[in-house]
């Protein structure tokens, strides 16, 4: 059973069509790479998967349900931005997930922010950005979901976090799951990817394995990327 699905999947914000016929399936146990320039159609895509919006026309499948409550059990999403209760610490919020996701690994989240010296007592609003992506990326990375839906997981951060980030996701997901990663960043994802969607202006543009651009097209992901979406 595909973990993803989108047919002929449409979204409109008034007048402006932010997603177009949009088709594509996500199978389990794949590491995908949902590429676009910003504003491309990225996190309404990913905001759609979650629950947190609904198609204007068309269908989107997790696991063959809609988006609701017996999916969102599945589903591990990371926001585009930090958006954790400042006024918890990270015990608390190990606390939060351990109580709301029956999947929660807390001994892993734990685990982790030892790794990152982070201390469980200090609240989210004494840490630095960085910091509370790092947290907030444990807490998503803990769960044993079986969709992971990651959006702008390494945008403004330094290459250091960035190493440590992509090191977690592909060190803790389940494997037998699915993860997206949205990102324009694709030179620094593409190691860890095993396929991509190219998405642009609400379509899709391209669909494909990271092998077959590598050996029909000779050339690196993020080159090909440069080609397709060259102004």
């Amino acid at each position: 059973m595909a973990t993803w699905e989108c047919k002929s999947l449409c979204k409109r914000y008034g007048n402006v069509q932010a997603l177009d016929n949009v088709s594509f399936v996500v199978e389990p146990g794949r590491v995908v790479g949902l590429l676009g320039p910003n504003g491309s159609g990225k996190t309404t895509l990913i905001k759609l998967a979650n629950g947190l919006l609904t198609p204007t026309g068309g269908e989107l499948l997790i696991n063959g349900q809609k988006p609701g409550k017996a999916t969102r059990a599945q589903v591990s999403y990371l926001p585009d931005r930090p958006c954790l209760p400042e006024w918890m610490s990270a015990e608390k919020l190990l606390n939060m997930f351990a109580d709301f996701y029956a999947d929660f690994q807390r001994d892993k989240a734990q685990e982790m922010l030892e790794k990152l010296g982070i201390d469980p007592k200090q609240k989210i609003k004494q840490m630095s950005k960085g910091t509370r992506e790092k947290v907030q990326l444990i807490l998503v990375m803990s769960r044993k979901a079986e969709l992971y839906l990651l959006d702008e997981p390494i945008g403004g951060v330094d290459p250091a976090t960035r190493d440590y980030i992509l090191e977690t996701i592909i060190r803790n997901y389940n494997p037998s799951a699915s993860v997206v990663i949205s990102t324009h960043l694709i030179a620094d994802v593409e190691q860890v990817l095993d396929d991509v969607i190219f998405i642009n202006h609400g379509q899709i543009v391209l669909r494909s394995s990271v092998d077959d651009i590598r050996e029909q097209q000779g050339k690196s992901v993020d080159a090909y990327f440069r080609e397709v979406f060259r102004c």
